[in-house]
């Protein structure tokens, strides 16, 4: 049986979730995808995951695990450069350190800078 229609489905609808900043939701498809199928890229989606997790704490005022999920979606990210899945990796890689940066000098979550959300383009 060919998943792939559904796995572009799960992976689209995460994407477009995280975009509108529905991180709890682009988590879930995604964690649907990684959960459910098999693909070469599992690592990435995985960091992906993270990433959207880790807004989700920052949400639900929990910075520890912010900061631990951000740093495993780095690591996540590690072997990857260039353009995959239409993401540009090695700006994303700079933007999640910067990131990272930031939750080292947060006292609360209520300081971080949405506007540091990187977009997945």
């Amino acid at each position: 049986m060919n998943d792939f229609p559904l796995m572009e489905e799960l992976y689209l609808k995460g994407l477009e979730s995280y975009h509108n900043g529905d991180y709890y939701d682009a988590h879930e498809y995604w964690e649907d995808l990684w959960s459910d199928h098999y693909f070469e890229d599992r690592r990435f989606v995985q960091g992906l995951i993270q990433l959207s997790v880790s807004f989700v704490h920052l949400q639900n005022n929990n910075l520890n695990g912010a900061k631990g999920l951000m740093r495993k979606c780095i690591e996540k990210f590690h072997d990857y450069t260039g353009i995959h899945r239409n993401i540009n990796v090695d700006v994303l890689k700079v933007n999640l350190v910067s990131i990272q940066n930031q939750y080292e000098k947060m006292a609360a979550c209520e300081e971080f800078d949405w506007e540091m959300i990187p977009e997945l383009i």
